[in-house]
This record gives C-alpha cells, structure tokens and sequence, in this order.
C-alpha cells in the first residue's frame, strides 16, 4: 500500500509534480483513520510525519476503544495507565486483563475490532467432586491461558457450574466450554495423549446450559465421545482441545452489568465418565467466532 500510494508524488527532472503524501493535512489522515483498523493504523504510521502524527491522535485510539473501557481501567492499579495515550491505553487493554483480583478471570481487547473478550478458568467454576483427588486433579500446561487445567480420572456424577457479572457493551456474544478428551504431556519433547480413563462419554450427552440476568436462555447437547475418535464431520475428538458452543446472548445496552450463569453436566448415574479436562469459559463477541470460522 505505501509503494501506490508513494505514486501520489512524481518526480521528473528532479522537481515534484502534483501533491505528495506529505502535502495531506493531519486532520484529514485523522478523518481517514477512523474507518482503519488498529493494525492498519500502525503499518500506515510508518508513512511520515503526517500519518504518524494522525496515528498517535487520541480522537482516532478514542473511537476503538468500546464505550466502557474506564470500567476495564478500574480493574487496574492507577499508576498502570495514568498519563497514558489513548493508543497506549488501547495497547494495555489488548493484553489480559486480570477481573477477579486474581487469575480466574481475564478480560481483554480484540486487537482488530476493539471489542471485549472474556476467558473464566476452571478454577472459578464449582466442580462437583474438584477437592477430592480420586476423581479430579490439577494439571499445570502450557496449553491453557491460566497455565492449569482440571483432570476427571472418573465420576459418577459430573457437574460444572459458573457465574460471571460484567458490564459487557452493546453486542452479541457467543459463550463456549474448551474441553479436552485425554490426558496430555510431553514425552521427549513431543506433545502425546493418554486416553487410560476416557470412557463414558459416548453413552450419553452432555447438557450444556447458559442464562442471563435478563431472561436469555440457550441448551445444547453433545456427545464428547461420539463415534470414537472421530466426530460425523470427520474431525478428531481425542486428543484435541474443541470448543463447545453453548449458546448466544444480546447485550442490547451499554452501562448495566449483565450476569451470566452457565453449566455442564452428565448427572445420569448408570455410568461412570472420565478422562476429560476443563480449561475454561470463554464470552467472546460473536462476530469475532464468525470470523475466525
């Protein structure tokens, strides 16, 4: 884009015909920005001074911040993003964003769209059985955002409850159970998978549930283990974290917190399942899920 656009400017016997890049006023640049997005933004600062002075405009980084970007600062010590640029400010909120004081919840910035993301570990979830290590365990990896995931060896009545309170912004927002069939670890540096306690999750369906504060509701149903190792899509099962979509919701108005409830469980007791590992939760805005489909 900066070679065509370095076309602007032609030079014939060593003078300058027609305007240049750098006859555009910053104000104008400004105007433009506000229709980029922010990785765009960045790779145009590096044009001149005009564009790396619209670039660095605290009304351009103000328009992709979401309304309430004040209420992730607040989950900040001050003195992090006091005195911050707005472009800065929006560079902090990017990365993971601690919601609960500890390391249960994160909160952070799409890089592309600005929009909020939200991950809830296992660890802030009520997990029938979690303090009793016949059945579960703690496993620490690399492979989870909160560096630990939950291990069943095997229950009778398995059940995973949550509750999250957010002033989520105006959006739809798709909510998802990252699960795992299989243990995990690495053997002479190569990443390899035991499946000693997966059973039972073929016998029946796992009952996922979500609803809000306001009414919003949404069930679905999966078997983990359908068909073995392959699904009726042909993807693998085992082996591999997947997503479970559990359902939608709207946030329709900006300001007010939304509480979400949500939940998984298999609570028929003729069986017994194990073998699966529980990462984490994760609200993300649902045309960010469209998109990376």
């Amino acid at each position: 884009m900066g070679a065509s656009l370095s076309n602007l400017s032609e030079v014939t016997n060593g003078s300058t015909i027609g305007p240049g890049l750098g006859d555009i006023p910053e104000s104008c640049v400004a105007c433009v920005f506000l229709y980029l997005t922010p990785p765009e933004i960045c790779n145009l600062a590096r044009l001149n001074r005009a564009f790396r002075g619209a670039a660095s405009s605290d009304a351009v980084w103000e328009s992709k911040l979401p309304s309430n970007y004040q209420d992730l600062l607040d989950l900040l010590p001050p003195e992090r993003y006091q005195n911050l640029s707005k472009k800065d400010i929006y560079a902090l909120l990017s990365r993971p964003v601690p919601f609960d004081g500890g390391n249960k919840v994160e909160v952070w910035l799409d890089r592309i769209t600005g929009r909020i993301c939200m991950s809830i570990s296992a660890k802030a979830m009520a997990i029938t059985g979690i303090d009793d290590r016949r059945y579960w365990n703690w496993i620490p990896t690399e492979e989870s955002r909160f560096n630990v995931v939950a291990y069943l060896q095997q229950i009778w009545w398995f059940e995973v409850d949550g509750m999250v309170k957010f002033p989520f912004p105006a959006d739809i927002y798709t909510l998802t159970f990252r699960l795992h069939l299989g243990r995990f670890y690495k053997r002479l540096g190569r990443r390899t998978c035991s499946f000693e306690h997966t059973h039972g999750w073929g016998v029946k369906p796992v009952r996922f549930e979500m609803s809000t504060s306001d009414g919003q509701q949404a069930t679905h149903e999966f078997c983990l283990d359908e068909h073995g190792f392959i699904d009726v899509s042909g993807h693998r099962k085992r082996g591999c974290w997947i997503e479970y979509k559990v359902g939608e919701f709207l946030v329709d108005k900006s300001g007010s917190a939304t509480e979400i409830r949500f939940s998984m469980k298999q609570i028929d007791c003729t069986h017994s399942k194990g073998g699966l590992c529980v990462d984490s939760v994760f609200i993300v805005p649902s045309i960010l899920k469209d998109r990376k489909k």
